[in-house]
């Protein structure tokens, strides 16, 4: 039985350098002696950042499995940096959203999103995360989750194939490794630019900022909550309050 590679193509990128280029300036170093490669900071933080994409997996249905199967000897992603998944949002790089997003689930969403520390990014896997897939004329269901967080990201499938997530998380890399970090993602573009990993030229021409809607009103206690907004308070009864009066006495 002959057992084959799998044939992964990349998208072409400009600023990116593909895997027939980077072998071709090893093998000219090699040839020429030198062990030494030059570069700047920026790119030497990105190619550390692209290969250490810590996740945090926000399953809810069918597509969570399939990230499983990615984990797994027969696909090995472990080989790419991506292997390490975290239930913190503080030591997560990406939320990998896979399933069917309901209203009542949108907060929680939202609020593990804005605990991310900069910069961060978002994966949506499978139709539901997408556009709600079969569940999206639903009374309760999220049309998809671009209308609560910015997607980097979008894996289509239902559910997506394990080689069409190891596909989109070399995507991923990919933008990772063109942004500029320092001046950039680094909180020093504003939120706008931050969204779109875009620089202040690419704003100028045009470019369209991704809408983070608000969620839906049913929870419009909480987001007054997590904004820091007073609440309705009901005044304590009489006997109450003199009782604590006293005692404060």
């Amino acid at each position: 039985m002959e057992v084959r590679k799998p044939k992964i193509k990349s998208i072409p990128y400009a600023e990116f350098k593909d895997n027939e280029g980077l072998e071709k300036i090893v093998n000219e170093l090699h040839e020429g002696g030198v062990n030494v490669v030059t570069g700047n900071l920026d790119q030497l933080i990105n190619w550390g950042r692209s290969n250490s994409l810590w996740s945090l997996t926000f399953a809810t249905s069918c597509c969570g499995i399939e990230f499983m199967a990615v984990g797994c000897a027969r696909y090995d992603f472990a080989r790419f940096g991506f292997e390490v998944t975290r239930n913190s949002p503080r030591q997560a790089d990406l939320i990998m959203c896979a399933g069917t997003i309901t209203h009542k689930m949108a907060p929680a969403l939202k609020r593990l999103y804005d605990e991310m520390a900069e910069p961060k990014y978002v994966i949506a896997v499978g139709g539901c995360a997408i556009s709600g897939g079969p569940f999206k004329s639903s009374y309760h269901v999220v049309k998809g989750i671009e209308e609560i967080v910015p997607v980097d990201v979008f894996i289509p499938g239902c559910p997506p194939r394990p080689e069409a997530i190891m596909y989109g998380m070399m995507q991923l890399q990919r933008k990772v490794k063109i942004e500029k970090f320092f001046g950039g993602v680094n909180h020093k573009q504003n939120e706008k630019e931050r969204e779109l990993g875009l620089s202040n030229e690419a704003l100028i021409y045009g470019k369209k900022p991704i809408v983070v809607t608000n969620v839906p009103e049913d929870f419009k206690m909480e987001r007054e909550a997590l904004d820091g907004k007073p609440a309705d308070i009901k005044p304590a009864a009489p006997e109450v309050q003199q009782k604590t009066e006293e005692d404060a006495k």
